[in-house]
């Protein structure tokens, strides 16, 4: 099963995806993660994402669409974050599925207030060495400013800054939004709508029992 899971920046995509990945044992693909693991490298790939995430832009569909198709072919089970995040993605996610005789069966779409999302995303803050990301109100440190697992002091990444939030959410309107109508009308795909704006535990519930739905329909 291939499931993808939508929603404006700071919707709780990479949280719910954890959720999904602990609950059912799929692998959680994440393309923030992976692109963030080729800037810390330092590879050619890294330096121009890096300069595009940091502007809140994405990164060129050729690149994102080599990288995420690549990790894909690899598993039967996955959960993707960050991924499709334009039409274009998608149509080519869909004829590489195809190709190997799959599809994405689910897709959710986190529904959230973007008063919510700039509260959220400003009140991050990121491990530049694992990549954890704690908030200051919800997911607090053990120590404050300081990464529970390898002891990294934490940051305040660029892309969470408020006129980089700002220009993702257009961003995100402009090109990640329609794809809730692409897989609406796709005959493949079971779409659901999750409120996303209340307790984490409470929106995770919603999701597993959405899934098991599918799963035991």
């Amino acid at each position: 099963m291939r499931i993808v899971v939508l929603g404006a920046p700071g919707a709780g995509k990479g949280t719910q995806c954890q959720a999904i990945s602990d609950t059912f044992g799929f692998v959680h693909l994440s393309s923030g993660d992976i692109l963030r693991s080729e800037i810390a490298a330092g590879s050619a790939l890294g330096l121009k994402a890096k300069s595009l995430i940091d502007q809140g832009k994405f990164v060129p569909d050729e690149v994102v669409i080599g990288v995420m198709l690549a990790a894909i072919k690899k598993v039967d089970n996955c959960v993707l974050d960050g991924f499709p995040r334009t039409v274009v993605q998608a149509r080519e996610l869909d004829l590489a599925l195809e190709k190997i005789d799959s599809k994405i069966d689910i897709v959710i779409n986190l529904v959230v207030n973007e008063y919510e999302v700039v509260a959220r995303l400003e009140k991050r803050r990121s491990c530049p060495k694992c990549g954890r990301v704690y908030h200051l109100d919800y997911s607090k440190p053990k120590v404050e400013g300081v990464c529970d697992y390898d002891g990294s002091l934490l940051y305040h990444r660029d892309d969470d800054k408020r006129d980089v939030i700002l220009n993702r959410l257009k961003t995100y309107h402009q090109l990640t939004e329609p794809l809730v109508d692409y897989y609406n009308v796709s005959p493949n795909s079971k779409v659901f709508n999750v409120v996303a704006d209340g307790a984490i535990a409470d929106i995770r519930a919603d999701i597993v029992e959405k899934i098991n739905s599918v799963l035991n329909g």
